[in-house]
């Protein structure tokens, strides 16, 4: 029987059944990571309103969640290659939605940081997971595109934070959107059930006949048969001479780390810190809690298209033109956004190509993520760059809180923002040097990026 590889299997298989089931499968997942996400913002005017809080600890009311990210993405990435996707993602699915529940019943701003913060752990072990996972079981020409269209995912959890915080706030209060987020731990038990570990993780732990069985499951949901495949004739990159967190640091990977971090980093900074302050922006500016509310959802909205465009963009132009024109672009609405002037109209228009550039520039990078890092260590690469984004993520509400303490205004707040992006931009510029772009993840292996 002739030798093959996983990738090869993949991608003669093409986009297929199965491909569309993990799609949607790890889709759900996103999603209620979004709106675990984004909750806070839409609740963060009634919270602090209740305990009377000033401007930094209102801002803070985000970063609690967000110190929680760091944490839990430093960790899955670990875990996730130790004990395979599958595991890794049903645990830190249960653990923030079981963290959410208390958050109905918290009377003080102590008790909310605390189970945000535990709950955020669980939260930043999703993503990295979701976009290794994503990058394992798509095809290779087609595997940016279901990367960042996952993204896309997580938006549209942000969008029904908004709906559902614009329905239940003014008529229950903020309380009862923590309760609802507790929901994901039934798709946790769920996924147990129902995802499939990834064929590469199994072949890379030297388990070749439950990799050969994962294909051959593959294989039967796309064509409704299988090849009858030897393990033996199984080939499985050969391993790398280190693995682990130190390998993001050695010769052969820190530049791609150092500059998948920076962007992530900037990018981070930018969309959690506009989204955080939005609403309460709007609300200084005289408009109601409805159309401030309406427009954070259409910037989400917006959001939604960019991450389902990035994709099909970087794999058509490469990775690294693509990372270089996102975060120009970013630039540029951050500019508009802060200079924007009269009515309803303007800032409707300027937010919604604001929350489509933003969100762009920040899922361009996911695609370079999964693709820098062989499978020994892959979701420990893309665990850390979260991480270390979420770190941005994390400080942006505050910062802004402070200069908005500082009585700079609107507009001085929003540019502030033109300076991540022009950092994010110089990163992709002189950071990234060889393209992944047609390379298959075993090929990538490889190769030093």
């Amino acid at each position: 029987m002739n030798n093959f590889s996983i990738s090869e299997v993949m991608d003669s298989l093409g986009v297929n059944k199965f491909t569309w089931q993990m799609f949607f499968l790890l889709g759900l997942a996103m999603v209620f990571d979004g709106y675990d996400n984004m909750i806070v913002s839409y609740t963060m005017p009634q919270i602090a309103a209740e305990w009377g809080l000033g401007a930094v600890a209102k801002g803070s009311l985000s970063s609690w969640s967000l110190i929680g990210l760091i944490f839990g993405s430093a960790i899955a990435g670990i875990i996730s290659d130790k004990i395979g996707r599958r595991k890794a993602l049903m645990y830190a699915i249960a653990a923030y939605s079981i963290m959410n529940i208390p958050i109905y019943f918290s009377n003080s701003f102590e008790m909310f940081a605390i189970f945000r913060l535990l709950a955020g752990i669980g939260l930043g072990a999703c993503i990295p997971i979701v976009t290794t996972t994503y990058s394992e079981s798509t095809p290779t020409n087609k595997r940016a595109i279901f990367i960042t269209f996952g993204m896309a995912w997580m938006i549209v959890g942000w969008v029904l934070a908004g709906l559902i915080a614009t329905a239940i706030v003014p008529v229950f209060g903020w309380r009862l959107c923590y309760l609802i987020g507790g929901i994901p731990l039934v798709y946790a038990i769920f996924l147990y059930y129902k995802m499939p570990e990834s064929a590469y993780w199994l072949a890379n732990k030297g388990y070749r006949e439950r990799a050969v069985r994962a294909l051959q499951n593959i294989e039967r949901i796309a064509t409704g048969q299988f090849s009858d495949w030897d393990p033996a004739a199984l080939i499985v990159p050969k391993k790398p001479k280190q693995v682990g967190p130190k390998a993001l640091f050695s010769k052969q990977y820190i530049q791609i780390t150092s500059g998948i971090w920076i962007m992530y980093f900037c990018g981070c900074f930018i969309v959690y810190g506009i989204n955080a302050w939005l609403p309460s922006l709007m609300l200084e500016k005289g408009l109601s809690l409805s159309s401030a509310y309406g427009l954070a959802i259409a910037q989400n909205a917006a959001a939604i298209i960019a991450n389902c465009s990035t994709g099909f963009v970087a794999e058509a132009v490469g990775r690294k033109k693509n990372l270089i024109i996102s975060f120009g672009v970013a630039a540029l609405s951050v500019i508009i956004m802060a200079t924007v002037s009269g009515g309803f109209a303007a800032i409707l228009a300027a937010c919604i190509f604001l929350g489509f550039a933003v969100n762009y520039s920040i899922t361009a990078v996911q695609p370079l993520m999964a693709e820098a890092y062989p499978t020994e260590f892959r979701n420990t690469g893309v665990a850390s760059c979260h991480a270390f984004g979420r770190i941005g993520a994390a400080s942006a509400p505050i910062i802004t809180g402070i200069i908005i303490g500082m009585s700079q205004g609107n507009a001085a707040s929003f540019l502030f923002y033109v300076i991540p992006a022009l950092i994010g931009l110089l990163a992709a510029v002189f950071l990234v040097q060889n393209e992944t772009k047609g390379k298959s993840l075993d090929d990538l292996a490889e190769i030093n990026i």
